[in-house]
């Protein structure tokens, strides 16, 4: 069945309703539609330009995914292994058969989720290619899903992916953007896994919380306060975010310690130094 995809953010959508004018996803303030409009792609025009899937290891029991060369977003998806299988986070805008195949070699997936929207991919499409797996989606972001002809388990909350492996919501960026929380990654110190609900900064030693990244949209102070009250009874000393950004120890320190600036510099706090 021939679906299409939207070139810009890499989402896909209905294969049984006719194409909107505009990307739903793209159109909303945290995201654009290009200057010369609205364009949508498919898989197999991807394929056919050359576009592959290119895997590596983040570290053992985590491995990368992403598209080469760059397309829509751009976000790296994570394959988490465990004891009872993997799940695939933050799908990418396109699947064949050979990124499958990488996919499957680290186990069977029992799960493919994405943080928030904008990272929802072509998750269909790889459930479908894994064997028809449950596509975990926060029920708060229900109203985003432009395609729903798979295996959607809705949640909130915590969800227990498997022992080990849970989804929070934090909220923020989409009132459903979640977080993963990989106990026995680093080596038993703990992984959080964020997409853009909690972004690794380039100095890899403090986080950001926007509301849109491309267009420069902060979160409220209030908010920023709730998600790192949320997240710190979980123990965890990598951050990993959905583009290869990583905080590489002492995660909880970063996140309190940016969240704390964050507060400090939207309340006004630092404004002689302006």
């Amino acid at each position: 069945m021939l679906f299409h995809l939207c070139a810009t953010c890499g989402v896909e959508q209905d294969p049984n309703t006719p194409l909107p004018d505009e990307c739903a996803i793209c159109a909303d303030e945290r995201q654009y539609i290009p200057l010369g409009g609205q364009e949508w792609t498919t898989v197999e025009k991807l394929a056919g330009a050359g576009y592959r899937a290119v895997e590596h290891e983040v570290e053992p029991g985590l491995h990368g995914l992403y598209v080469d060369p760059k397309t829509a977003i751009g976000q790296q998806s994570l394959v988490i292994r465990t004891p009872a299988g993997s799940l695939l986070w933050d799908p990418i805008g396109f699947v064949d058969d050979a990124a499958v195949d990488a996919v499957a070699a680290h186990g069977p997936v029992i799960a493919v989720a994405g943080s928030h929207p904008h990272m929802f991919g072509v998750q269909t499409q790889w459930s479908k290619a894994l064997g028809g797996v449950p596509i975990l989606v926060a029920d708060a972001d229900r109203a985003w899903l432009a395609r729903s002809d798979g295996p959607i388990v809705f949640w909130s909350g915590t969800h227990e992916v498997t022992p080990g492996l849970t989804l929070h919501q934090i909220g923020g960026h989409f009132p459903g953007s979640a977080v993963a929380h990989w106990r026995d990654g680093a080596d038993g110190r703990g992984v959080l896994l964020t997409g853009d609900g909690v972004f690794p900064n380039p100095d890899r030693r403090t986080v950001s919380f926007l509301r849109s990244y491309p267009n420069r949209l902060p979160l409220s102070a209030a908010v920023v306060r709730r998600i790192a009250d949320q997240l710190s009874h979980l123990e965890f000393d990598r951050i990993i975010g959905n583009f290869d950004n990583v905080i590489d120890s002492d995660g909880r320190e970063a996140l309190e310690y940016s969240a704390t600036r964050h507060c400090a510099w939207v309340s006004g706090e630092f404004d002689h130094l302006t």
